[in-house]
């Protein structure tokens, strides 16, 4: 059974080394947290199953890292800087500040109860900072709240580079930052965060197909890279559609709470290159935008069989890394009951009987593998784990750990809450016949198997 609620999922984190609260020896910073040893690795993972699915088994599609900062007037002509605020009311008696669209009850606060309000007003969420010595302080760039816009403004360098015939995409995945009034859900809304998107660029006419192809092959993607049970997820059109979408749909995933997005598929149409673009009135443009005065570079499309020159619809793809990998957790995490007599105190639960475990789809597992000597005090048994660990590693699977504590119960549990695919024990038969104890996560099979199979067995476990 998935997690509960998420106080379940934040104290194995915080416990397991996957999530920190940022700044926490300083008493911490709302929306903001740090990636623990194992972590790193599950995001590590989530990105690389990402990244091979949009690029490396494509043709059509390139990736960029673009830098975090970037110049003012890419935001005032993308429409952030005009447009991208959320409404901030304050409560008069408490001094809280709360997103008016998030409220419990938009006439009184949600801490205190008074019905003493401000008005609401725009809340600006970019990060504005002042670069160079002699700015005195004016904004001049921002850091950027999403990594969509830099793709669009690389769009000509990419074609010019490497060159596509449409449809093709490119795809970006790094760190977004957003001045949120009220972070909230752990990592599901932070101030500092990580984005995969996909920008595809299609002749117009053909985005609503595309439209469609994206949305399912996106689906498909979170029940079978990510392994989550499609009857957990489900679409959900938006009702009230952002000022350059012709379409937008979020993925929803179940969680403890309710139904919330994990990733957003829209259709832009030509918003996006239009509103960079140079010479825009020689385009037949379709969204409304700004007219741009400061662009030098034309974010055309030439079509060299037909002479057409246009501007190209996209279809986005955007994800945040951190929800993902929340969202995975949540479903994998299982409280599970091994049965045993009745407790003492007649609640009816089991005694000690009971385990937690991540059953994440062994890809995404921070430790595929952890080796463990039976008796930390026999030299030969360390020296047996150490060659097999040493073999592992040359696979290239990920994170293969010596666990060396000599409590072969606490290893398996430990194991268990990080979500390690198998454990292999290596015991005084070992030295006798070249066998380990391969022990299974998921049923705690436990099944003697030659040294020399492992490698074979675990590849087949970690590739599916």
């Amino acid at each position: 059974m998935p997690a509960k609620n998420l106080n379940d999922l934040v104290a194995l984190c915080k416990r397991r080394g996957f999530i920190y609260q940022g700044s926490e020896i300083y008493g911490g910073l709302q929306g903001l947290y740090d990636y623990g040893p194992y972590g790193v690795e599950m995001m590590k993972n989530i990105r690389d199953a990402w990244w091979r699915s949009m690029v490396y088994n494509r043709d059509d599609v390139e990736g960029i890292e673009a830098a975090l900062l970037s110049a003012r007037a890419m935001w005032k002509y993308s429409g952030h800087e005009g447009g991208f605020s959320d409404p901030l009311v304050e409560c008069k008696k408490c001094k809280l500040r709360m997103r008016l669209d998030k409220m419990k009850d938009q006439s009184k606060c949600d801490s205190c109860g008074t019905t003493d309000i401000t008005e609401p007003r725009d809340y600006q969420l970019m990060m504005g900072l002042s670069l160079g010595a002699t700015t005195d302080g004016e904004i001049n760039a921002y850091l950027r709240p999403e990594t969509a816009t830099t793709t669009y403004t690389n769009f000509k360098n990419v074609l010019d580079s490497v060159p596509h015939k449409l449809p093709f995409g490119i795809v970006q995945i790094g760190k977004a930052f957003r001045n949120e009034i009220s972070p909230r859900g752990f990592v599901f809304r932070m101030r500092e965060f990580e984005q995969a998107e996909l920008q595809y660029f299609v002749r117009p006419g053909e985005d609503e197909a595309q439209f469609e192809n994206w949305k399912n092959l996106r689906m498909d993607w979170w029940v079978n890279e990510l392994g989550m049970p499609r009857e957990k997820l489900r679409f959900a059109p938006h009702e009230k559609m952002a000022h350059y979408a012709k379409a937008a749909e979020d993925i929803e995933y179940e969680f403890p709470d309710g139904f919330d997005e994990v990733e957003g598929i829209h259709n832009r149409q030509d918003f996006d290159l239009a509103s960079h673009t140079k010479a825009q009135d020689e385009f037949k443009i379709q969204a409304n935008v700004i007219k741009n005065t400061d662009s030098n570079t034309k974010l055309s499309y030439s079509d060299a069989q037909t002479g057409e020159n246009f501007l190209p619809f996209v279809i986005e793809t955007a994800m945040g890394v951190n929800r993902a990998m929340m969202a995975v957790m949540m479903q994998a995490y299982t409280d599970e009951d091994l049965g045993g007599p009745p407790s003492p105190d007649g609640s009816g639960a089991a005694s000690g009987k009971s385990r937690i475990v991540l059953k994440l789809k062994p890809s995404l597992s921070p430790v595929k593998a952890a080796v463990i000597p039976l008796a930390r005090n026999v030299p030969e048994l360390v020296e047996i784990s150490n060659s097999i660990v040493s073999d592992l590693r040359k696979l290239g699977l990920g994170r293969i750990e010596l666990e060396n504590s000599g409590n072969i119960g606490k290893n398996y549990r430990r194991h268990d809450e990080i979500g390690t695919p198998v454990c292999i024990t290596v015991d005084h038969q070992t030295m006798e016949d070249n066998t380990v104890t391969l022990r299974h996560r998921d049923s705690m099979e436990q099944v003697r198997v030659a040294i020399a199979d492992i490698p074979a067995q675990l590849q087949k476990i970690v590739n599916g």
